[in-house]
């Protein structure tokens, strides 16, 4: 993760204005889901991930720090997690937690410097 995890990284090929609804999303380790949700927001970036089957009836909310790479003619964004990182991820519920700042602040923790992933 960089240090502005609700960023798109500078070399993930993300372009300003892109419609990634319906991309598929793959973990370091497989397959988590497709984009239903993202945001181009300036420091507000992200992706909400329908997970499917995987994990039945959830959605995630990954920061955009996460994403390494987009293929556009794949039509796949690649994140630098794990699924198992991903599955254990806070809890995600859209109504509440979508515009939520503290919720935002304890996923930046959870992905961030000190969590799972550093």
């Amino acid at each position: 993760m960089t240090e502005q995890p609700w960023s798109y990284r500078s070399t993930s090929g993300h372009l300003a204005g892109a419609v990634l609804a319906g991309y598929k999303v793959e973990a370091t380790d497989g397959s988590i889901g497709k984009v239903d949700k993202h945001s181009d927001v300036v420091d507000d970036a992200y992706l909400v991930v329908d997970t499917g089957v995987w994990i039945f009836g959830k959605e995630v909310l990954l920061p955009a720090g996460l994403v390494s790479r987009i293929d556009a003619e794949e039509r796949k964004i690649y994140v630098d997690a794990s699924r198992e990182q991903v599955k254990k991820s806070p809890e995600f519920h859209r109504e509440p937690h979508l515009g939520d700042a503290t919720y935002r602040q304890r996923l930046g923790l959870y992905y961030g410097p000190g969590g799972p992933l550093a």
